[in-house]
């Protein structure tokens, strides 16, 4: 498939105008990062644990199969390479900006939530009693028969974070975006029927899912709550995508909205383009569809549209 515009738009040549359009974005994605911080620090609420609960929170306390440091990795650096890569195939740097700020948008935006809904909920973990007492020797308020901890503050303060998963959430928000990035990259949805690309696609997604199990077999988490950060964070992801790209199904769903907007408005301000009944200058690539009903090929133009929703009946769109 020709491509007009190939290499075109690189961060050299456009990116600095890019940035500054989003710049407002930037500075919101930098307040997120403080918000989380600010609820990372604060005391999340001691939910009451009576003698009678600790049945269900007396797993062993264990180390993380994945550590903290871990997710960072694989929710944004994993993804990040994969885009920068798609980058240096197509040289687009409306595709590289747009893909990078809606996956740090879609990872913190979930980060945000999660940590949010943790300090307020307050939930034990499956190891509290171990948290609670290092020494296995239960304290309990002789009245409310609450728990009255002996253990270290910040290990305890840990284990009043159960809901939801974070580990969960991070991993389906950047794994989630990357899923649908390269859905809309390889054209899962073209029809063709061509079943390894979907296996493409739901590759992060089960590294997602491994991520959340290994919460539960390290007993820092209940079910619900690994089950509640998979449905956020993919959740988020799906609406951080859809913020930049059209979804993966439409026929501009390989490039990024502002692409399409940034060809059209090149287009209306060049008099040579012309539109008449017969000659129409192309600015993108062109792609080739089969009618499975007259077995003929249909070659149409794939130009912007301010609502990229595919019509269910005719979705040929020309200037």
């Amino acid at each position: 498939m020709p491509e007009i515009q190939l290499g075109a738009h690189t961060v050299r040549s456009h990116g600095v105008k890019v940035a500054r359009i989003h710049m407002h974005d930037w500075l919101i994605l930098l307040l997120l990062i403080v918000i989380d911080v600010i609820l990372n620090v604060i005391e999340p609420f001691h939910r009451f644990v009576g003698e009678d609960m600790m049945t269900d929170l007396t797993y062993p306390l264990k180390d993380n199969t994945v550590p903290f440091w871990a997710v960072p990795m694989i929710a944004i650096i994993l993804p990040f390479l994969v885009i920068l890569v798609y980058y240096f195939i197509r040289r687009d740097v409306y595709d590289l900006h747009h893909a990078i700020l809606g996956l740090l948008f879609s990872v913190l935006i979930a980060g945000v939530i999660t940590d949010a809904i943790k300090d307020a909920v307050g939930r034990p973990r499956p190891d509290f009693f171990w948290r609670c007492f290092p020494d296995g020797k239960g304290v309990f308020d002789p009245v409310t028969k609450d728990v009255i901890c002996t253990g270290l503050k910040s290990v305890i303060k840990e284990g009043h974070k159960s809901f939801p998963s974070g580990h969960t959430s991070w991993s389906f928000a950047g794994l989630g975006f990357l899923a649908l990035y390269l859905s809309g990259k390889i054209r899962v949805f073209d029809r063709r029927g061509h079943v390894a690309k979907l296996c493409i696609v739901f590759l992060p997604l089960l590294v997602a899912a491994l991520v959340g199990i290994s919460r539960v077999d390290d007993y820092w988490h209940h079910w619900q709550d690994v089950f509640a950060g998979g449905l956020l964070g993919i959740t988020v992801s799906s609406f951080c995508y859809l913020q930049f790209f059209p979804p993966p199904y439409d026929v501009n769903g390989w490039g990024p909205h502002a692409y399409f907007q940034m060809l059209a408005e090149s287009q209306n301000g060049n008099p040579s383009n012309t539109i008449n009944g017969s000659n129409v200058q192309q600015l993108e690539l062109e792609s080739v569809y089969v009618d499975s009903q007259h077995g003929r090929e249909l070659s149409r133009a794939n130009t912007y549209d301010s609502s990229p929703i595919l019509d269910g009946t005719n979705g040929l769109r020309r200037y």
